[in-house]
């Protein structure tokens, strides 16, 4: 499902259509460590391929048969599981050689060394990607190379993927309803309000749920989803949905809250393309610095603004919190209407069901000077060959549907990356 068409785009180009992940082949993604190993020490990294696997999926599989538990093993990202991956895992006080001597379907150990700390979410400096775009037009190539030249210079949109916001894509309506502190409303998103998203047990489970039969629903639920059981079995005790609410585990809570601060990001990123300053700094901008993540406030835009044309510092947009540094002038204003459109301040995210701190994040990012479209064919026919490297934090789709149109992803069931759950 892709981002929604209210969300506009940068480039006015006529897209083609295309389709991806018809195959795991069709969508490469590997890694790129933030430091290298130093080849010594108790923690063994083994760099692992993936296939058609979730990279949640591929750490229990691999724990299980080392015999160790899932939270022993260090990861620095989530990967998708449509997709050949390639990415670095940690654990502890195990040989190399029994890592390399793994016989697990669909994963691959490739290499291992040591290293002295275990390896932990956000360790990274990115990912390259080669993606296969099919079902689209090759006489399009030379428009589309004259496009990604000038997103190599302007930069893309840095929208949040779809990915971010579950499966039906309404995950952000549940942070919306935490932040507001209904939590009968959070209750009736997460178990209820089918939609067309929903098949099978999951889509039993909600009508079930809707015609207030919680006990039959909570049999519905297929196992993985520990957090709706848990809620319903709450709700047949206590009847009160509010309540039966904070059975749901934090985690997974803060999840649906940065869903809702990445919807409103979207936002952001969206006005801020439409006024034609995405890539332009305004007094009271923060902006963000490219080499090292540093945050500053701009107080001479043209003074700034040569730095942003060399892409090294961007304007950034707000993941509201009560902490977040807020920015001022124009762009200060901008965020804090979109706040009170929804009936919310800064401080509306230090509640008593959440409290949430907030941070800045680029409102752009950088593709790098070697991404490439090439066209190439297989036993398939002929495909739009997309390599490209991203900073971490940053999603292939906002690149993928700046150039082509109605992007697909075959006959599976599209993956979600970040919500362990797979809602």
């Amino acid at each position: 499902m892709p981002l929604p068409d209210d969300l506009p785009r940068l480039l006015t180009l006529q897209r083609p259509p295309g389709a991806i992940k018809l195959d795991y082949d069709d969508f490469v993604v590997e890694e790129l460590a933030l430091y290298p190993a130093d080849g010594s020490g108790t923690h063994t990294y083994f760099w692992l391929e993936k296939r058609g696997l979730s990279t949640l999926q591929a750490v229990r599989d691999v724990a299980r048969a080392l015999g160790v538990r899932p939270r022993d093993i260090g990861y620095a990202g989530l990967k998708d599981a449509k997709a050949v991956t390639r990415q670095w895992l940690s654990v502890e006080h195990i040989e190399p050689a029994r890592l390399e001597a793994l016989s697990i379907p669909r994963i691959s150990v490739l290499d291992t060394t040591r290293h002295r700390n275990k390896l932990k979410l956000g360790h990274l400096r990115g990912n390259r990607f080669a993606i296969r775009i099919r079902g689209t037009d090759p006489s399009r190539l030379a428009e589309l190379q004259d496009a990604l030249a000038f997103l190599r210079t302007a930069g893309v949109p840095n929208y949040f993927g779809q990915q971010r916001f579950g499966g039906r894509g309404d995950s952000w309506k549940i942070g919306q309803a935490i932040i507001h502190d209904q939590l009968e409303d959070a209750t009736d998103f997460l178990l209820g309000r089918p939609n067309e998203h929903d098949r099978g047990d999951v889509l039993r489970a909600r009508e079930l749920y809707e015609a207030g039969d919680y006990e039959q629903a909570a049999k519905r639920w297929p196992g993985m989803f520990r957090d709706e059981k848990r809620v319903l079995r709450s709700l047949q005790q206590s009847g009160r949905k509010r309540r039966a609410f904070r059975a749901v585990d934090r985690a997974t809570r803060s999840l649906f809250i940065s869903a809702y601060q990445s919807w409103l990001f979207n936002r952001v990123v969206g006005d801020r393309l439409t006024a034609g300053t995405l890539g332009q700094l305004l007094p009271g901008d923060l902006a963000w610095v490219h080499r090292n993540g540093a945050v500053f406030h701009v107080e001479d835009a043209g003074v700034e603004q040569p730095r942003a044309q060399a892409f090294e510092i961007s304007a950034t947009g707000p993941l509201f919190g009560y902490r977040m540094t807020e920015a001022s002038g124009v762009p200060g204003a901008l965020e804090s209407q979109l706040l009170a459109s929804e009936g919310l301040t800064t401080e509306s995210f230090r509640t008593g069901s959440a409290r949430v701190k907030g941070a800045r994040r680029p409102l752009r990012f950088p593709i790098g000077d070697d991404a490439t479209i090439a066209l190439g064919a297989d036993d398939r026919g002929p495909y739009l060959l997309l390599c490209f490297e991203l900073p971490r934090g940053c999603y292939a789709t906002s690149l993928l549907r700046e150039l082509v149109d109605d992007v697909t992803s075959g006959t599976f069931e599209h993956e979600v990356t970040e919500d362990p759950r797979n809602r």
